[in-house]
């Protein structure tokens, strides 16, 4: 499984897309993205402290509360453990939702510095032009299962997996359901490879029955080699 982008690293490592395929379909991505709104006007907040389902209903109330304006919009977006959902939409939907979050109860409501509202509704435009480019990709039948972030499902076949991508770029990445997807289907021990140890928190935080580790230099490949042994 990969969180958001990182489902395309997931793709690649399971042989879907091969590297050279994978890097052209992220930088159309990327910009498609921040193309889909002017600059400034969408922003993303994680809220901390609060279950999804409570940030979920006041997202739906402030998106209700502008009535029929399609890009006044907020939703929960990122569900990345079980008291940390990040929402994302227009910005002054954003704020708003955030000052009735912490009303309710949240710890803390933190803006983040980003340049669009990632897998908001609003990216809609960007993954119609996304969708062109992934009709035109070859994608190879996968090597070893994939968890996708839009249904917490595992598919094998290539439209199956194109829709996925599709669907996810202005879908929710439902990464609490996808760990425990991958708990469901067998896994005992995950490991992060990337720039960093976010993901391996996420996981501890989810179930810390799982066993995790993150790589992202030597020292901590030499790490995870003793976890796996």
């Amino acid at each position: 499984a990969g969180h958001s982008l990182g489902e395309y690293s997931a793709l690649v490592a399971a042989g879907v897309l091969t590297l050279a395929q994978a890097a052209p379909l992220v930088r159309l991505r990327a910009a498609a993205m921040q193309q889909a709104v002017p600059v400034g006007s969408g922003a993303m907040a994680a809220i901390l402290g609060l279950d999804a389902a409570k940030v979920i209903a006041v997202c739906a109330e402030v998106t209700g509360a502008n009535g029929q304006n399609e890009q006044e919009v907020v939703e929960a977006v990122n569900f990345n453990d079980p008291s940390q959902t990040v929402i994302a939409g227009s910005k002054a939907a954003v704020e708003r939702a955030c000052e009735v979050l912490k009303a309710a109860g949240a710890k803390r409501a933190l803006p983040l510095p980003v340049s669009a509202p990632f897998h908001s509704s609003l990216m809609r435009p960007a993954a119609e032009r996304l969708r062109e480019a992934l009709a035109a990709t070859a994608l190879a039948a996968p090597q070893i299962p994939v968890v996708n972030n839009i249904d917490v499902s595992v598919q094998g076949d290539a439209d199956a997996i194109r829709d996925a991508l599709f669907r996810q770029a202005f879908g929710p990445v439902r990464w609490v359901e996808c760990i425990e997807k991958l708990k469901a289907l067998g896994a005992s021990h995950i490991v992060e490879c990337g720039p960093g140890k976010v993901l391996a928190g996420l996981v501890r935080r989810i179930d810390p029955e799982l066993a995790s580790a993150a790589i992202y230099d030597p020292a901590s490949l030499a790490q995870a080699k003793e976890l796996l042994a």
